[in-house]
């Protein structure tokens, strides 16, 4: 399918899959939300309750949507019992909006409250977190931020797809000190998969009692009703915090136009999007014809298919819904590769840039120690920049698990991936680096405003156990 004619223009009829938290006034030059974070007993699905966290009472919380120009002011009240902030996964803002709890403000203790505000940007697909707890983004705290961009072509329907998982909460401290017995659910043809080692011992992996769609189980998730003819917009979040997702919709091609709410040079058609962890998809498909159709996470889970939405034309939503298999052979999958284009030689660094290089490793059986050039934070080496400095960051993996890694406050461009340079780089705030020697590397301009702006792989347990370091702005 072509791109032009893909996404014609048409008249835009926006639905979106969660409701926004309050009313956005058109035109509006501040838009004020208020978001509250309490406990509450979370039924995710049948004999599955839980005391999760919730911003404004729900699991994900509200999706936020402003128009890129606006301007957004958040009360943010903490009701949760603990200490906690907001994160705002994706944008470029002030350091003190950045929402790290001991780094950009002090956490929000229980009772308190923390006004935001700042002008979202890039325009995209984000979102927001907890980013001071060890447990509250597990638990619930993180919901879809919506940054509309009027350059956008319309479509004729809108949906937020946030895939996360409910989290059987002692297997965390188990997996924080490297003990956890809980299995890796990646389908069994993944990249994760085969790269694991004969008789390898996992221990970081969090157990999972049940995965979920938009705060539901399937069938409990609220159905996604399209119509034929329709052109559809998903915006697809993954929210689990170790592990990676892949997602499919049955009898569909996917056209994948942004990643990480970031346009991509060449849109690229895949089956199945790969989505690492905090990784966004903006993906298109057409409905050609009635029916019913499940959007579902595969996996290697007996209870693989709870992470599904039921996609239908009126009348069909008690139809049985046509499925695909749970493995990833003989479908394209969204890769950086597919969309970057790879060339025959390394990416070639600006002769002035500031170059780092990070060897990932860790993660021994019985460790607490994921390590960024053998040191753990807050003793990794930081990136030391001046405003206006080229950066180049390179990151060779040793472990065998993929890391996605994810920088706070800035926009980079994937480069390089697996030592060839991308024709195509990729705009992106997180990227997996692969397992067993794999490499990527980053390209950015220090052009955000000054301060302390993390660098951690975005895996919770991993960045808990100290894979975590810092870019520093220094004078002018």
């Amino acid at each position: 399918m072509r791109r032009g004619r893909f996404l014609r223009a048409g008249t835009s009829m926006a639905v979106a899959a969660l409701a926004p938290a309050g009313a956005r006034a058109a035109g509006a030059a501040v838009v004020d939300y208020t978001l509250t974070a309490r406990s509450f007993a979370w039924r995710a699905a049948p004999g599955v309750t839980t005391t999760a966290f919730g911003y404004d009472g729900q699991v994900p919380g509200p999706l936020l949507r402003v128009t890129h120009g606006q301007r957004v002011r958040v009360r943010y009240v903490n009701r949760c019992g603990e200490p906690t902030s907001i994160h705002w996964h994706g944008m470029i803002l002030p350091n003190a909006m950045d929402g790290v709890a001991g780094i950009t403000q002090p956490a929000v203790e229980n009772g308190g409250t923390f006004e935001y505000e700042f002008a979202p940007g890039p325009p995209g697909t984000r979102w927001y977190h907890d980013h001071a707890g060890p447990t509250a983004v597990i638990r619930g705290l993180f919901g879809m931020f919506v940054v509309e961009d009027p350059r956008d072509e319309p479509a004729d329907a809108e949906f937020s797809v946030v895939l996360h998982d409910v989290a059987r909460l002692p297997s965390i401290d188990a997996a924080m000190h490297g003990t956890s017995d809980a299995p890796m659910l990646d389908p069994m043809d993944s990249p994760e998969m085969t790269a694991m080692h004969p008789g390898d011992r996992m221990g970081d992996e969090v157990a999972y009692a049940a995965h979920a769609i938009n705060g539901a189980t399937y069938p409990q998730t609220k159905p996604l009703i399209v119509r034929v003819g329709q052109r559809v917009r998903l915006r697809v979040l993954n929210a689990n915090q170790t592990q990676t997702r892949y997602v499919r919709l049955a009898g569909h091609p996917l056209l994948v136009t942004h990643a990480d709410g970031n346009p991509l040079q060449t849109p690229v058609s895949v089956d199945i999007l790969r989505l690492g962890v905090a990784e966004r998809l903006d993906a298109w498909f057409e409905v050609r014809q009635p029916g019913a159709w499940l959007l579902h996470a595969l996996t290697s889970d007996p209870l693989s298919f709870e992470q599904a939405v039921l996609v239908c034309t009126p009348g069909m939503e008690h139809a049985s819904p046509l499925t695909d298999a749970s493995t990833l052979g003989g479908a394209t999958t969204f890769t950086y590769p597919l969309a970057g284009a790879p060339g025959t030689s390394h990416f070639v660094d600006p002769s002035s840039a500031i170059r780092k290089q990070y060897v990932l490793e860790g993660g021994d059986y019985a460790s607490m120690r994921w390590t960024m050039n053998d040191q753990v934070w807050p003793h990794t080496e930081k990136i030391l920049v001046r405003r206006g400095d080229d950066v180049v960051v390179r990151f060779t993996n040793n472990a065998d698990m993929d890391h996605p890694m994810h920088l706070h406050g800035h926009t980079f461009e994937l480069v390089e991936f697996g030592g060839r340079a991308l024709r195509r780089p990729l705009a992106k705030d997180t990227t997996l680096v692969p397992a067993n020697g794999g490499t990527v590397a980053w390209r950015f301009r220090a052009t955000s405003p000054p301060g302390r702006w993390l660098l951690h792989c975005h895996n919770q347990i991993h960045m808990m156990d100290g894979m975590m370091t810092e870019v520093v702005y220094r004078g002018p």
